[in-house]
């Protein structure tokens, strides 16, 4: 399973009871943390992620409204007996900020805290997931991201899962392509059970960043695209200056992208309402919905 939970959808100045930028991208069993705006912990707590299978924390860029909850988190799971390694990609500038703030309060973290440094092509790879770093167009150095499944898993076939009776436990041994042996020693086939997946889902972040076109390429064809759209399109000099996108914009590259899907958010604390957002991306590029705290888009 691929989803996104948003945490939080508002640009820089929380209003309205949004909150500042965060996202958690569920990829089957794995948790990734997408920003860490003010407050995202207790988004956290309030959606009920579980903070523990949090493995992986990326940071866009060094705007606080992306990173100012970050030490604050990684304090909390220090006080919580967090024993798990927490890995951490960012900037190089956010290592000795977070080092700092640490450090001036004496805290000494029961876990290994391990920072890496962002660049654009950079790709982190492992069993079942690739992720893919890739520069965006800001105010100062920013990035954004590409999660894709590494294979497809595979459906399992509850009649004939019953008529095998395999242990539920063994399920996800399946889903990814493994024979079950039983405790005599009975090979069960892999496709005996289960049935070809519906393909390799993908899901892309485009963090905050003026309307450049480039973009579509490094996006080209995901099935969920997250693109900020801080202002409306009335807008769109201002937004151009401060290294930001309107709604319009937003949906011309997912349509040059030809992704499946549109999401969008980073809104302005200048609107209240958000529904006109929706109505000029939708013009352009209907398969498009608001980025809504508390609420899980499936891929």
């Amino acid at each position: 399973m691929l989803a996104v939970t948003i945490l939080g959808n508002n640009s820089a100045l929380p209003a309205f009871d949004r909150h500042p930028t965060a996202q958690v991208v569920t990829l089957n069993e794995h948790l990734f943390l997408v920003d860490c705006g003010e407050g995202t912990q207790i988004q956290i707590a309030k959606y009920r992620i579980r903070r523990s299978r949090i493995q992986k924390i990326f940071i866009s860029h060094l705007h606080g409204d992306h990173y100012f909850g970050l030490v604050g988190l990684i304090t909390t799971m220090g006080l919580l007996g967090r024993e798990n390694d927490l890995h951490v990609y960012g900037p190089a500038e956010l290592e000795p900020i977070i080092q700092l703030q640490l450090k001036a309060g004496g805290n000494h973290l029961p876990f290994k805290l391990q920072f890496y440094t962002l660049h654009d092509g950079m790709t982190i790879t492992e069993d079942k997931f690739e992720i893919t770093c890739f520069k965006v167009f800001h105010r100062i150095e920013c990035y954004g991201f590409v999660f894709r499944e590494v294979r497809a898993p595979r459906r399992i076939n509850p009649d004939k899962i019953k008529l095998y009776s395999i242990p539920t436990p063994y399920y996800d041994w399946l889903r990814w392509g493994h024979d079950f042996v039983s405790e005599s020693g009975e090979v069960i086939a892999n496709e005996l059970v289960t049935e070809p997946g519906s393909g390799s889902k993908s899901y892309a972040y485009a963090a905050d960043t003026l309307f450049e076109r480039s973009i579509a390429c490094r996006v080209k064809g995901v099935d969920l695209l997250y693109h900020e759209t801080t202002y409306l399109h009335d807008l769109a000099e201002k937004a151009t200056k401060r290294f930001h996108s309107t709604a319009v914009q937003a949906a011309t590259i997912a349509k040059e992208a030809g992704v499946h899907r549109l999401i969008i958010g980073h809104f302005s604390s200048k609107y209240e309402k958000l529904d006109p957002f929706e109505e000029e991306a939708r013009e352009i590029f209907p398969s498009t919905d608001l980025a809504l705290e508390g609420v899980t888009y499936r891929v």
